[in-house]
């Protein structure tokens, strides 16, 4: 695995692409590095909203040396990115995490399903998987955004909390709607969008992959503010736990307590 570092990247173009939701370019070495479902750091330029920001990598254009990086307004520094425009300067630490194991899904049905801001990391695991893929998006509306995206990379299914498009309801309703079936899962979102899927997975005999997501302080495993229970003991901790940002984002959905 490459060495994480904090470096000087730039910004190549951003637009809104849906309300609170941005995409941003960014011209970067480090794209040569990335792996689906990892993410990289991004350092506000205020003083005052010190730590960095965990943002996950939707794209890695290896080719161009190029990130994009689509994330939702959460707060102040998140805020400040949306302000950054061609030319702009942007420090970050890359790339972390470890990823989507592709391996385990090659040659099978695959669910990869996000939910929400989960679903950016999504559309880089779809371009690389090997697989038979079914794509399924969890929206609060018809705010659909990466969704043509992403059916240039399999069939996408749509579950919308309104119902104004797709199934109404979550990702769950989409595929008891659709009767659809698969080998494997790997599943980026919320929470209670996670829990669900580790049931059925574990109800259905599936193997799950999710990403976990989490406000993370250091991004390198140091601060221990980002740790999630697990069956195993965490070597560093000594615990059981594992820390989101190096141990993961992603784990066998098993293997964690959520």
């Amino acid at each position: 695995m490459a060495q994480k570092k904090k470096i000087k990247t730039t910004a190549v173009s951003q637009k809104k692409i849906a309300e609170n939701i941005y995409d941003l370019w960014l011209e970067t070495e480090l794209a040569l590095d990335a792996h689906p479902g990892q993410f990289v750091a991004v350092y506000p330029k205020n003083a005052a909203t010190l730590l960095p920001r965990p943002i996950s990598i939707c794209e890695a254009d290896k080719g161009k040396g190029r990130l994009r990086l689509v994330y939702r307004i959460a707060g102040k520094g998140t805020e400040e990115f949306s302000s950054y425009r061609e030319g702009d300067t942007v420090d970050i630490l890359g790339i972390l995490g470890n990823g989507f194991p592709l391996e385990k899904a090659k040659g099978k049905k695959v669910f990869l399903m996000g939910g929400g801001i989960g679903i950016p990391p999504m559309l880089q695991l779809a371009k690389e998987l090997d697989a038979e893929k079914q794509i399924i998006l969890g929206y609060r509306n018809n705010d659909l955004f990466l969704r043509e995206d992403l059916e240039r990379c399999g069939d996408v299914y749509i579950a919308t909390e309104d119902g104004s498009v797709g199934s109404k309801g979550n990702v769950m309703d989409a595929i008891k709607e659709n009767g659809l079936n698969a080998d494997v899962i790997m599943a980026c979102g919320p929470m209670p969008m996670l829990r669900a899927i580790k049931q059925y997975a574990a109800e259905n005999k599936i193997e799950a992959y999710i990403s976990l997501e989490e406000r993370m302080a250091c991004g390198v495993g140091a601060c221990l503010g980002c740790v999630c229970k697990t069956k195993e003991v965490d070597h560093h901790s000594h615990v059981h736990n594992a820390r989101i940002c190096t141990d993961g984002p992603v784990f066998e959905a098993n293997e964690v307590d959520i």
